[in-house]
């Protein structure tokens, strides 16, 4: 049996909880989805913790109880279904030919690996817009640049550790970039305004140059 979660307090009116790991954390935020305990408001997962946001009036101790008894099993019952996005790509990234070295396949292989596996969208940050994709191909995982780039272009496909995710918008960034999408990914216009929501399935698909 896994070790039980770590419970923090943050602030006075949430809970910081220390799961180890992004398995672990995704595990319990869909055990903890499938039966909210009342009070809760907001639940942000990251990749080791999740932050549980309780409501003004909510009895505090009681939601920590509630949230100590969850226990996470090996389904994703509570995983919002959302569907798949098909997310069109063009493997022509500066960095195809390296992450192919890290990962001894050929780039060909690389890109076959990166497509034919769907990946999870696991939670949001860095910036407006990005989601963390966790579930592809494990052959994958390459380490972050030693040297981050001052500029990488809106639409950039990249990975780093176990992750993929696009860039919403120009900024710096440290990924190793294997390809580029035209897909917006986060507009003020729409309802929600990023396309990543959580939980959401992920297939990318290669497309001509």
């Amino acid at each position: 049996m896994s070790e039980p979660p770590t419970l923090l307090p943050y602030g006075d009116r949430a809970v910081l909880v220390e799961l180890g790991s992004t398995e672990r954390a995704l595990a319990w935020v869909d055990a903890l989805e499938s039966d909210r305990p009342t009070g809760v408001v907001d639940v942000v997962p990251a990749a080791e913790t999740v932050l549980v946001v309780l409501g003004e009036h909510a009895p505090y101790e009681r939601v920590r109880e509630a949230l100590r008894a969850v226990r996470a099993g090996t389904t994703s019952a509570g995983q919002p279904d959302t569907g798949v996005l098909e997310v069109p790509v063009v493997y022509d990234g500066p960095d195809l030919a390296e992450i192919a070295a890290l990962t001894g396949l050929s780039a060909a292989e690389v890109v076959a690996a990166h497509t034919g596996t769907p990946w999870r969208v696991a939670f949001g940050g860095f910036a407006p817009g990005f989601g963390y994709l966790v579930g592809g191909d494990p052959r994958l995982r390459v380490p972050r640049r030693e040297r981050a780039r001052t500029a990488v272009p809106a639409g950039a496909v990249g990975l780093a550790g176990e992750f993929s995710g696009v860039y919403p918008r120009a900024s710096p960034g440290g990924w190793q970039l294997l390809g580029r999408t035209d897909l917006r990914l986060w507009d003020l216009d729409r309802d929600p305004p990023a396309l990543l929501q959580r939980g959401l399935r992920v297939r990318f698909v290669e497309v001509g140059r």
